[in-house]
């Protein structure tokens, strides 16, 4: 049986050192240059093989090119706070802003051809097709060649130097806790784990540790939000003449405005669901209501931890119950010594997966504790990883699903793990726990995504009237107020959690996309149910299908009608069934 411990990754099937990629550097200035002397050459009547070329060249340097940007954005998240990797990090988003904008005329030139030549080429551009159909829709969005490439440069030292601060500034967070009686230093990973602790004023310590350090930045950070959204708005609605901020995110996920409007709306109008949830767990826990501290608290007094190697194994016997090859492209992983699995100080939180290029197997990074809920999102992040490998055979531009669509091996594979412990753990407190826990991450993926999403249409209109990082706090607090409504008391620090939700800051309105995938995935997982073995193959395909067809396409497919309401409101009946069953245990 083979044994897994918990490890650093390994960069070497990049660069053996940051010497090596600024070195690469040269290599990626020789080919730019040579795509550059096509810009005479590119010919609205020129024969499509010839396009090929030109295509195919292109790929290869920005093969390259992310292969070097990659190899310092893993690099800067292993350790936050390596002043030389800091700087090589600056360095690579200077060197990419100028790769992009002396390729720019590719763009521009490609985006002004007329309908029936595009269409001339479109018809040989094979795998290619997807990638330069979606970059014609951005024409009414585009500028001068002039424009865009000032809007490429100041970026570097404006809003990506800003939100390269606030990673430096709160990766470098330490909170501290009092723990049986001794005063603890632990990051925010470390943390997180007492706000799932069975004693609720552990929980509550836990949170008010969090929230009292962000409180004391709040307007540091609440000013570098206010000029993150300025920035949005300036260069999406003033200059391209978006709708809307979310429109800019609706472009890039090639989704209709209306379908996440819907979405938003469904999710909204069924915030009822969790709040019933909220008060049967409050039932279980003894307590006359739940506090915002208690959200993810235990109902039982399971406090079962599972060494690195016993999880490992675990996602992969989930896995390879599906299909034995999401098994065998998982394990790559770890073989390949992709995993970055240990905490340590300075190591960026939470968990990513990375895809650099078609042609490597992804990096993941995670920060395991031994929780439950910390092999769930091992299983969440190889479920990424698998998805990149099985789209492995397409381009550069065509092999990452769009964003809603990203989520869908990763939540799935987290259903594939609860559902095997469920059927294997013997003891009753742990699979109660299990149960309310599943139903906890449907309310972190669903609903609190949503309303992040929906603060952040209200943030974004706030900050273009003036709103203080104050108004934004109290405008924030009556959104959680309209999340739990009275199901839930709420105590004041958490009028800051905005501020310590990275993902506002680099890339707003992302959250919804949880949201989506979660309830895509509760309708496919219910296919599966249905059809057993059937459902795989296509299942399969759709995973396969990468970012290399429109998702309303690969939905179609896949049999799901995203445009209905009706579809959205199909997860939350399930939802409100396995609420049912949670309540009928509970009598």
């Amino acid at each position: 049986m083979t044994d897994y411990t918990l490890s650093r990754w390994q960069l070497d099937d990049l660069f053996a050192s940051p010497q090596e990629a600024l070195a690469a550097l040269d290599d990626l200035d020789r080919q730019v240059a040579q795509l550059e002397t096509w810009r005479d050459r590119l010919q609205a009547d020129m024969p499509p093989a010839t396009f090929r070329a030109f295509l195919e060249q292109m790929e290869a340097a920005i093969r390259l090119a992310e292969r070097i940007y990659g190899y310092a954005h893993l690099r800067f998240s292993e350790n936050t706070q390596d002043e030389e990797i800091q700087n090589l990090l600056g360095l690579m988003r200077q060197k990419m802003a100028q790769l992009e904008n002396r390729l720019l005329f590719f763009d521009l030139w490609w985006k002004a051809l007329p309908d029936e030549d595009a269409a001339r080429l479109l018809a040989e551009a094979g795998d290619y097709r997807y990638y330069l159909e979606k970059m014609r829709l951005y024409r009414p969005h585009t500028l001068s060649e002039a424009e865009e490439k000032v809007i490429n440069l100041k970026d570097v030292s404006g809003v990506m130097a800003l939100i390269t601060l606030y990673s430096a500034i709160t990766n470098r967070y330490t909170f501290e806790i009092e723990v049986d009686g001794e005063v603890k230093e632990l990051t925010r990973g470390e943390l997180m784990v007492y706000v799932r602790h069975h004693d609720p004023d552990m929980r509550a310590a836990a949170y008010q540790a969090l929230y009292r350090v962000y409180q004391a930045d709040s307007n540091i950070l609440g000013q570098i939000y206010q000029n993150r959204v300025r920035d949005w708005y300036n260069e999406n609605v003033l200059l391209r003449k978006f709708s809307s901020p979310i429109a800019v995110r609706n472009l890039a996920n090639h989704l209709p405005d209306q379908v996440v409007e819907t979405l938003l709306e469904t999710v909204q109008a069924n915030a009822g669901v969790f709040r019933r949830f909220f008060r049967l767990k409050a039932q279980r826990l003894g307590m006359a209501r739940l506090r915002r501290y208690d959200i993810y608290a235990p109902v039982a007094r399971a406090d079962k931890k599972y060494d690195f190697s016993q999880a490992v194994r675990m996602v992969l016997q989930a896995y390879r119950r599906f299909d034995p090859q999401l098994a065998a492209l998982a394990e790559r992983v770890l073989e390949e010594k992709h995993l970055d699995s240990e905490v340590r100080k300075g190591k960026s939180s939470g968990a990513f997966c990375s895809t650099i290029t078609p042609d490597l197997t992804p990096w993941v990074l995670v920060n395991y504790q031994g929780r439950a809920d910390d092999i769930a999102t091992l299983a969440h992040e190889l479920g990424h990883a698998i998805h990149s490998m099985l789209a492995a055979h397409h381009t550069a531009f065509t092999q990452h699903a769009i964003l809603p669509l990203a989520e869908t091996a990763s939540t799935f594979g987290e259903m594939l793990l609860v559902d095997m412990l469920l059927e294997q753990e013997t003891d009753p407190e742990v699979r109660r726990d299990l149960l309310f826990r599943q139903m906890d991450d449907n309310y972190a993926t669903i609903l609190r995504q949503a309303y992040f999403a929906l603060f952040e249409k209200q943030a974004h209109d706030m900050v273009q009237q003036g709103a203080s990082v104050g108004d934004l706090a109290a405008a924030y607090l009556e959104n959680l107020r309209d999340q739990f409504g009275d199901a839930v008391a709420l105590s004041d620090e958490f009028r800051w959690e905005w501020i310590a939700i990275p993902h506002i800051y680099h890339a707003p309105f992302y959250v919804y996309a949880y949201a989506f995938g979660q309830l895509l995935v509760l309708a496919l997982y219910q296919q599966y149910q249905r059809e057993g073995r059937a459902f795989v193959p296509r299942y399969l395909r759709l995973l396969a299908a990468g970012g290399s067809q429109p998702p309303m396409q690969i939905l179609r497919e896949a049999g799901v009608d995203v445009t209905q309401a009706a579809f959205w409101q199909g997860g939350f009946d399930l939802l409100s069934r396995w609420v049912e069953q949670l309540e009928e245990e509970a009598v």
